[in-house]
C-alpha cells in the first residue's frame, strides 16, 4: 500500500481551500457568516443572496467539502457554521511562506 507524502496532502488541502475561495459568492458567504456571528441557517443565508437556491446550495456544498464551513440539521433547515481554524491555518500558512 502506497502512502502519499505529507507534502502532497498539504498541497491538496491548499488547493481545496483556494479553489473554494476562488468564487466571489463563496467569499461573500464566508464574510456574511463571519459578520453575523459565525452561524446561520440555510434560510437566513439564502435570503442574503440574489442567486437561486440551487446555486446557493452548490456554493455551500463546495465550502463544506473544503472544510471552511460545517453543516448540521436543525429542524427542517441546515445550520452552517464557519470553520475559521482551517482557513487561518491553510491560507495563513501559505501566505507565511512569502514573508
Amino acid at each position: 500500500m502506497n502512502q502519499r507524502p505529507v507534502g502532497l496532502n498539504e498541497l491538496d488541502e491548499i488547493d481545496d481551500v483556494f479553489s473554494a475561495l476562488a468564487h466571489p459568492s463563496r467569499r461573500q458567504i464566508l464574510t456574511v457568516l463571519r459578520v453575523r456571528g459565525g452561524v446561520m441557517t440555510s434560510g437566513e443565508l439564502a435570503s442574503r443572496f440574489a442567486c437561486s437556491w440551487p446555486t446557493t446550495t452548490r456554493h455551500l456544498n463546495v465550502l463544506v467539502a473544503a472544510g471552511l464551513i460545517s453543516a448540521k440539521k436543525r429542524g427542517r433547515e441546515r445550520e452552517y457554521a464557519c470553520e475559521m481554524d482551517l482557513l487561518v491555518s491553510v491560507a495563513g500558512g501559505w501566505i507565511d511562506r512569502f514573508r
